[in-house]
């Protein structure tokens, strides 16, 4: 099939290498302009734009699909169909009604499950036991339009926001190419979404991954990895903010921030309802380390407290 594609990280990213693999014909990648990036802040193509270059694909980045001049790449690339993935812009209907067949979505959860920007990190957080690929036919709402495919996956215990995007990345890889063999049948049909059952993942906002100790350690384990790798989430110590990589569960209670214990198995902290165990920490500065690394570089005494979060 003739195939345009909008997307922009590496989830996108390897759905369209599948999409080429698969042996259909990328008529036009739409991708976010090249960002900075890294501590020199050097302009870096998206994951996806590197993926079409190396395929000698025709890229075009737009900052918004807003006017006919920036949709006119797309309209001019004549495609089928288009596939979004994490793309980052807002498609008007007048993209929306330019492919003959439509334009197919490919979603990080199981609609309408956690529709919206961050469906991957608000499922950890929530303590879903279960998510998956939607691939859904695009519409104007927001993760709104019917749904065409969907595979389900577990959400381990020790997932973090990473090892679940990898997981996802190869399932929506593997459903779209699925999805667009039986479009190109006919054997696609689609159901409307349910009513009942609706939540949004809104955006990740930095002052999220500041954990407040009054909450249960079960919340706050879930969002140590809901917020790993980014933001990252963090306690205060001082006037320090430790980033928390790692984290586990205690049986042990005492008044929120108070360091109840600290050797290298882990320093074991109080909260709201039960303790966090932090297993692997970072500095300001510094490096990612394991407890025993960091405590060799980090004076801790049986006094010592982790800040409350105030907000």
């Amino acid at each position: 099939m003739r195939v345009a594609f909008a997307g922009t990280p590496e989830f996108a990213a390897r759905a369209l290498d599948a999409i080429i693999s698969a042996g259909h014909t990328v008529t036009l990648v739409l991708t976010q302009p090249d960002r900075p990036s890294g501590r020199g802040m050097k302009l870096t193509p998206s994951a996806v734009k590197q993926v079409a270059l190396g395929r000698g694909l025709t890229i075009a980045q737009p900052r918004s699909l807003k006017t006919e001049d920036a949709w006119a790449p797309l309209a001019a690339a004549d495609p089928e169909v288009l596939i979004v993935a994490a793309y980052g812009l807002i498609l008007p209907q007048s993209v929306l009604d330019l492919p003959r067949r439509g334009c197919l979505n490919i979603h990080a959860s199981l609609l309408p499950r956690w529709r919206g920007a961050a469906p991957i990190q608000r499922a950890i957080a929530a303590g879903d036991q279960r998510t998956g690929i939607t691939i859904m036919q695009m519409d104007a709402g927001l993760d709104t339009g019917p749904v065409l495919l969907q595979h389900p996956v577990a959400i381990e215990p020790d997932d973090t926001a990473l090892t679940l995007h990898d997981k996802l990345a190869k399932l929506g890889a593997e459903s779209i190419v699925v999805a667009l063999a039986r479009l190109e049948t006919g054997d696609l049909p689609a159901a409307p979404q349910p009513d009942h059952g609706v939540t949004y993942a809104a955006k990740l906002d930095k002052a999220e991954a500041e954990l407040d100790l009054r909450q249960p350690a079960e919340v706050l384990e879930r969002l140590v990895r809901a917020f790993n790798p980014s933001p990252g989430a963090f306690l205060r110590y001082g006037d320090a903010p430790v980033k928390i990589w790692r984290a586990a569960l205690v049986r042990a209670e005492g008044e929120p921030g108070e360091v109840l214990s600290s050797s290298p198995s882990g320093i074991v902290v109080a909260c709201g309802v039960r303790a966090l165990s932090l297993l692997e920490l970072q500095k300001p500065g510094g490096k990612r380390l394991a407890a025993r690394e960091f405590l060799a570089g980090f004076h801790l005494t049986s006094a010592s407290r982790f800040q409350i979060c105030v907000g």
